[in-house]
């Protein structure tokens, strides 16, 4: 078995097996997804709090194993890495599908949490390696294109599942992913593997080096400061907000008539919309925004982007009409999709190229970690007050970020060597 998990049984073109992994992948988180929390609030009947505390679980996973598992993609083979990887998340997929308890929940998501830190990394790193660095970007571009049809497909698969079954569509998206990593034992090449050096692999003392590297270059540039402070307030906010909006509106709205009242193609619909939506806002911001406002004077749209996802958590929490409501979600997702190309070249253009991967791997991990601290306790307050009322403080918690990003509004043509020491 461990010889298999090196070498495949036939020899295959990696570019093709690269893009059909990928799209099932995509295909099987898109089926799983779109029903997920409607399946945990109806089916397992988990509370606010119980909800969030799932995601809180996953996320603190995700965090604590990437490094660990990253080792067997660094040491051993990044082909290993990812089928192990892949089998894990379908094995996570089907427990909590099957068994349908809180505790399967919070073990479910705790072994596909690890089981995508195996593929994290690792399958770009895998590609890489077997078209060479040259010839790879039109190969994630490609990938992109694919997935994208490929989320679109599960999406739909999910409402039909979901009409049987609210279980269905998550177990099969298990399933699906065992026989993805069952399949890519017998064609997934590796022939340009090596190992990586000692000192360019990820441990938990090069973690410890990026939290000192990144905060030493925070306390002298104010740009880098204030993302780290808003991808902190943005992970302490999300987390109720991410997990709860489709309870809220379970609890609040009847599924309309068109729909024929079922909550499986309703929320299949919606997530449908909100792909689209947030598609087209992602491509306004690199094709359709003049290209003096986003390089020039960024702080203008990153902070009107901020401001509507704040008006967004504010108009789920506390408006009476469905749609109305699910506006406000495609507008906050819209707003997410439009600022994040332009946040990350402007945060990219004030760092130097030795600690620009360190400070952008940094500014993730505060998300990561905001997410960790805040959902408990917003999730909390959800169950023992209302989701309206926990929504409402994750607004007030998210609010400052506006105006952090109007503050250095001005800093946006900078380069880092002229944005040094700047009072908080």
């Amino acid at each position: 078995m461990l010889a298999l998990l090196r070498r495949p049984l036939r020899d295959v073109d990696a570019t093709p097996t690269f893009y059909a992994l990928t799209a099932v992948a995509a295909f099987a988180f898109a089926l799983c997804f779109t029903l997920n929390l409607v399946f945990q609030y109806r089916v397992v009947g988990l509370d606010p709090f119980q909800m969030v505390l799932v995601g809180t679980v996953l996320e603190a996973t995700c965090f604590l194993f990437e490094v660990p598992t990253g080792v067997v993609a660094d040491l051993w083979s990044r082909r290993a890495s990812v089928i192990i990887g892949f089998v894990l998340v379908g094995t996570g997929f089907a427990v909590e599908g099957i068994v349908a308890t809180f505790a399967a929940a919070v073990i479910g998501n705790i072994v596909w949490g690890i089981g995508y830190t195996f593929t994290s990394g690792a399958l770009q790193a895998w590609i890489t390696d077997e078209v060479g660095e040259e010839h790879v970007a039109p190969v994630f571009t490609r990938e992109t294109q694919i997935d994208l049809s490929a989320t679109l497909v599960g999406t739909l698969a999910a409402g039909g599942l979901g009409l049987i079954s609210l279980r269905a569509p998550i177990i099969v998206a298990g399933v699906t992913l065992v026989l993805l990593g069952a399949a890519l034992l017998v064609v997934m090449p590796e022939r340009n593997f090596t190992p990586t050096p000692r000192g360019e692999r990820e441990t938990y003392a090069h973690l410890k080096q990026q939290l000192v590297a990144g905060l030493r270059i925070a306390r002298t540039r104010r740009v880098v400061r204030v993302f780290l402070v808003v991808s902190l307030l943005a992970g302490l906010a999300s987390e109720v907000f991410d997990r709860l909006w489709q309870v809220r509106v379970l609890d609040t709205f009847a599924m309309p008539a068109i729909f024929g009242g079922d909550e499986a193609v309703a929320f299949t619909v919606f997530a449908l919309v909100g792909t689209l939506v947030s598609l087209t806002a992602s491509l306004a911001s690199g094709r359709w925004l003049p290209r003096h406002v986003v390089d020039s004077h960024p702080g203008l749209p990153v902070a009107i982007a901020a401001a509507a996802q704040v008006a967004a958590v504010v108009g789920v929490a506390l408006l009476g009409n469905l749609w109305l409501a699910l506006a406000c979600v495609w507008v906050r997702g819209a707003a997410m999709a439009f600022s994040g190309p332009i946040e990350a070249a402007w945060l990219a253009r004030n760092l130097d190229s030795a600690t620009r991967a360190t400070v952008l791997s940094m500014n993730s991990q505060a998300n990561a970690i905001g997410q960790v601290v805040g959902g408990p306790p917003l999730g909390a307050l959800a169950t023992r007050t209302s989701i309206p009322v926990a929504m409402l403080v994750a607004a007030v918690v998210q609010a400052p970020s506006v105006l952090a990003f109007l503050r250095i509004r001005r800093l946006g043509a900078t380069t880092p060597s002229a944005d040094t020491a700047t009072p908080a």
